[in-house]
C-alpha cells in the first residue's frame, strides 16, 4: 500500500532525522532480541537428541527417565550426571547464555554477588542470578508493559477528548471539571496504597497505572476537536445526514492524530519509567520477577558490586534515550510548519 503525498513527506522528513532514525532501527533491534530471550538466555538446551530422539526443553518439561536417569523428576541438565548420559548418545543445543531470569548458579567462585566472569558475563546478583539474562528479560517485560499501557491510555484518552470536542457544551463542562478533580489525585500515593492492597501482577499494575494515565491525551484530542468541528467540510457532512459516529471517525480523527501521534512515545517512555519505579518502591511485579526497578534496588543495596548498578543504567538509559530520540524525530516529521 502507498503512502499518501503528505505522508511520504513526513515519512521523508523523519528518515532525514538521523538520529531519531537509527535510534527506531536500534531499538527495534533490541526489542525483536528480546522478544526470543528464551532462544537467547535459557536454564535448559534449546534442543537434545539422544537416540535419534529430539527433545525441546524450553518448551516441554522432561524427566530424567527419558534420558536414562534414576528418578521420575525434571531433568537438570547441568547436573554433570544427566549431561552425561545424554552426551553419551546424542547432543544438546545451549542457548548463548545458560541461565534465566530466575536460575541461581550454585557454582560461584565467589560469594554472590559475584563479578562478571566467562560464565556469568555480566556477574550476578546477590541471591547468585545471572545479570545479563535478567537484563534481557526485564528489557521486555519493560517495553511489553509500556506498549500495552500505552495503547490503552491513548484509546481511552482520545475517546474522552473526541467526545469532549466534538459534544462540547455539558458534555465538556462536565469533563473538564472531573479532569481537574482526577488530575489533582496524588498518583504515587495512590498507586502505592492499592499495590499494597491487592497482590501485584502484569495486569493489576497496569489497569492502576491506566486510572491515571488517561488523562495524558485528552487535551490535546479534545482542542483538535474543538477547532475543526465547526470545520466547512464537517457543516456539509452534517448537511448531508452523515452521523455523529462517521464525522468523528472519518474527518475528524485524522487531523487530531497528527498531534496525537507526537505524544506516544514519550508516553511509552512514561510507561517504563512508572513500572521501573514501582518495582524499585516494592509495590510492582510480583518478587522473583524479570524487573529493571528491581534491579536498580538490588544496585542502591549492593554498592560493593558496582557492576549490578551499572548494567541496569546502562540499559535503562539506552532504552530511554532511544525512545526520546524517536519522539523528537515523529514530532519535527509531522510538524506542518517544518518543510521538506
Amino acid at each position: 500500500m502507498s503512502l499518501s503525498p503528505i505522508n511520504q513527506e513526513r515519512w521523508q522528513r523523519f528518515k532525514n532525522n538521523r538520529r531519531g532514525f537509527y535510534s527506531l532501527w536500534i531499538f527495534l533491534a533490541l526489542f525483536g532480541l528480546s522478544l526470543f530471550a528464551e532462544l537467547v538466555a535459557n536454564s535448559v538446551p534449546i534442543v537434545v537428541v539422544k537416540n535419534g530422539e529430539w527433545y525441546f526443553p524450553i518448551v516441554k518439561e522432561y524427566s530424567e527417565l527419558d534420558f536414562g536417569g534414576d528418578f521420575d523428576v525434571a531433568a537438570d541438565y547441568r547436573d554433570e550426571y544427566i549431561a552425561d548420559l545424554i552426551n553419551a548418545d546424542g547432543w544438546m543445543l545451549w542457548p548463548p547464555i545458560r541461565f534465566d531470569y530466575r536460575a541461581i548458579n550454585y557454582n560461584l567462585p565467589t560469594p554472590a554477588p559475584s563479578p562478571p566472569s566467562s560464565e556469568n558475563w555480566l556477574g550476578t546478583d546477590d541471591l547468585g542470578r545471572d545479570i545479563l539474562a535478567r537484563l534481557i528479560y526485564g528489557f521486555r517485560i519493560s517495553v511489553l508493559f509500556g506498549l500495552v499501557l500505552t495503547l490503552a491510555t491513548s484509546v481511552v484518552g482520545i475517546a474522552v477528548g473526541a467526545a469532549q470536542g466534538f459534544y462540547g457544551g455539558k458534555v465538556d463542562l462536565i469533563g473538564q471539571r472531573f479532569l481537574e478533580v482526577w488530575s489533582s489525585v496524588p498518583t504515587l500515593f495512590v498507586l502505592i496504597i492499592i499495590a499494597s492492597m491487592v497482590p501485584p501482577s502484569f495486569w493489576i499494575l497496569l489497569g492502576i497505572l491506566l486510572i491515571f494515565g488517561w488523562m495524558s491525551l485528552v487535551g490535546v484530542v479534545r482542542a483538535e476537536f474543538l477547532r475543526a468541528r465547526n470545520f466547512e467540510y464537517v457543516l456539509a457532512a452534517r448537511s448531508m445526514g452523515v452521523s455523529n459516529a462517521a464525522i468523528m471517525w472519518r474527518h475528524l480523527l485524522p487531523n487530531a492524530m497528527v498531534a496525537t501521534i507526537t505524544f506516544i512515545p514519550f508516553l511509552l517512555v512514561g510507561g517504563v519509567t512508572s513500572l521501573t519505579a514501582l518495582d524499585f518502591l516494592g509495590f510492582g511485579l510480583p518478587p522473583g520477577s524479570a524487573s529493571l526497578g528491581e534491579m536498580v534496588s538490588q544496585g542502591k543495596n549492593n554498592l560493593h558490586a558496582p557492576w549490578i548498578g551499572l548494567s541496569v543504567f546502562i540499559v535503562l538509559s539506552l532504552l530511554l534515550t532511544l525512545l526520546v530520540f524517536v519522539g523528537e524525530a515523529v514530532r519535527d516529521a509531522v510538524d506542518p510548519n517544518r518543510t521538506r
